[in-house]
């Protein structure tokens, strides 16, 4: 159970550079917000589909595809936004018991 250990959380984009990148860093901001200790990878979706994450953030065009994959999926269009990234965050971590 990921509350006995810190969260396996994967940022995803395209090709796994420069927009998942980004998101790692709002994402990390947004679980330190939420008091949530969690380990961000960012990756690209074909890496995506073969490691195991309780939580993927990542653009509706991607998480889609990566829906039963983790836990967890989190579809974000504003990867600058901490605050609203927290809020899902927050819904999501809790329904499954995290938070």
């Amino acid at each position: 159970m990921p509350a006995s250990r810190p969260l396996s959380v994967l940022t995803v984009c395209g090709v796994g550079m420069g927009s998942s990148l980004i998101l790692k860093m709002t994402a990390e901001d947004a679980l330190r917000d939420l008091g949530v200790e969690a380990a961000v990878q960012n990756t690209d979706i074909s890496s995506a589909r073969g490691m195991n994450a309780d939580v993927i953030i990542g653009q509706g065009m991607h998480t889609g595809e990566l829906a039963g994959i983790a836990p967890v999926v989190v579809s974000v269009d504003n990867f600058l936004d901490k605050s609203g990234l927290a809020e899902q965050l927050r819904g999501e971590l809790s329904g499954q018991g995290w938070l």
